[in-house]
C-alpha cells in the first residue's frame, strides 16, 4: 500500500491535460480531436478510483498480472491510483446518452520502465463512442490518427483487451519503425451493458505528442527550462536545446527475487528527481544461493533475494551534471535501495 507521503507526491504531479493547471500542447491535441468527433463530452474524474472501476467493471480477471502490487499503486483495500483512463468509463456510462463520444483525458499511475520514452505518470486519453447503430471501427481509427498525427502512415494489428471484442493495436510509422500509440475495439457487452453499441479506444498522449513534435525525451514535456517549456505551448516541431553529456554509474544491490526493472525503477524515482534519471538497465541478476559464500556474507544476502547489477544513466536536459552530483546519487541509491521484504 502507498505511504501517505508517496500518495501526496503522486497527487501533486501536474496533469498536463488539465487547462486549470496551466496551458500545454497536450491540451491542443485533445482540442483538435474533440473538434472532429461526433457528440463529444469531456469527462474528468479524480485519479483516486475504486479498484472495481479500474478492473472488475472493465472485465479484468482476478488473476490478471496487471493487478499485481508490483505494477498497481494500491492506496487501500478498495481504492487505488488509476492505472488507465479507462477507469473513468464505468461511472461515465451510467448517465451517458445515446450518440455521445466520451473523451476522458488525464494522468495515470504505473510502475514502468525508466527510459526516454516512459514515465511512472503518463497521460492517456480514452475515446468511447456510444451509439444507437453499429458504426465502423476503422472510421474512428482513421479520424483519430489523421487528426492527431497528420501525414503519418498507420496500421492496426489484432490484439485482445478485457473491455473489447475484435480488439486492435494502433501503430504509426516513425523513422522507419512502427510505434504503438494506442488500442481499440468494439466495446464489450459486459462494459457498456444496456447501451446498444460502442467503440472503445485508449491512446498514449505523451507518445503521440512526442511523435507530433519530434520530441526525443519524455522528460522534456515537463521541463522547467524556459527555452523548453515555451515549446510545449504549441504543436510545431521541437527545436533541440543543446544536449549535455550523460553520466553512467553501475551499482550492485541486493533486491527481492520478484523485483524487475519496472519496480526498481519506481523505487529509484522516489529517491532521485525523475528529470535526472534518463535510463535504468539491469545488466545481470544472480540469486543469493548462486553467489560465492564470501560475497553472500559481505552483502548479507538472504534466501529469496538476488544480487542485481544496475546501470543508471543520468542526464539533466538543461545542464551538465557534475561528477560530485552523480556520485552522490549513486551513493544514495546504494545506501537506500534495500530489499522490500524482511
Amino acid at each position: 500500500m502507498y505511504r501517505t507521503e508517496e500518495l501526496v507526491h503522486a497527487l501533486n504531479v501536474r496533469d498536463l491535460t488539465d487547462p486549470a493547471q496551466g496551458p500545454h500542447a497536450l491540451q491542443l491535441l485533445i482540442a483538435d480531436l474533440t473538434a472532429v468527433l461526433d457528440g463529444p463530452r469531456e469527462v474528468r474524474h479524480h485519479p483516486l478510483v475504486p479498484i472495481e472501476h479500474n478492473y472488475e467493471h472493465l472485465g479484468y480477471p482476478k488473476d490478471a498480472i496487471t493487478r499485481d502490487a508490483r505494477y498497481t499503486r494500491y492506496v487501500s483495500e478498495t481504492c487505488m491510483l488509476r492505472s488507465h483512463t479507462s477507469a473513468m468509463i464505468p461511472p461515465a456510462l451510467k448517465d451517458a446518452t445515446p450518440d455521445v463520444t466520451l473523451v476522458c483525458p488525464g494522468l495515470v499511475y504505473r510502475r514502468d520502465t525508466v527510459d526516454r520514452l516512459h514515465t511512472g505518470t503518463p497521460h492517456q486519453l480514452d475515446v468511447w463512442r456510444i451509439s444507437t447503430v453499429e458504426e465502423p471501427l476503422d472510421d474512428l481509427i482513421h479520424r483519430v490518427v489523421t487528426t492527431l498525427l497528420p501525414g503519418k502512415r498507420y496500421r492496426t494489428t489484432d490484439a485482445e483487451h478485457p473491455y473489447t471484442t475484435h480488439g486492435k493495436q494502433i501503430d504509426v510509422e516513425h523513422d522507419g519503425e512502427w510505434v504503438e500509440i494506442g488500442e481499440c475495439g468494439r466495446a464489450a457487452r459486459h462494459v457498456i451493458k444496456d447501451h446498444p453499441h460502442g467503440l472503445a479506444m485508449g491512446l498514449g498522449l505523451d507518445r503521440i505528442l512526442m511523435l507530433r513534435k519530434a520530441i526525443p525525451d519524455i522528460r522534456l514535456l515537463r521541463n522547467a527550462d524556459e527555452r523548453i517549456a515555451a515549446q510545449m505551448q504549441d504543436l510545431t516541431e521541437y527545436r533541440p536545446i543543446s544536449r549535455h553529456p550523460a553520466a553512467i554509474r553501475d551499482i550492485s544491490i541486493m533486491a527481492d527475487e520478484h523485483e524487475d526493472v519496472e519496480t526498481l525503477g519506481d523505487r529509484i524515482r522516489a529517491l532521485v528527481p525523475e528529470d535526472v534519471i534518463e535510463e535504468i538497465e539491469i545488466l545481470s541478476e544472480t540469486t543469493a544461493e548462486d553467489l560465492p559464500e564470501h560475497v553472500r556474507e559481505r552483502l548479507e544476502a538472504q534466501p529469496g533475494q538476488k544480487n542485481v547489477l544496475l546501470r543508471v544513466t543520468m542526464r539533466a536536459p538543461e545542464r551538465t551534471l557534475t561528477d560530485r552530483e552523480t556520485n552522490e546519487i549513486r551513493d544514495r541509491l546504494l545506501q537506500l535501495l534495500r530489499p522490500t521484504a524482511p
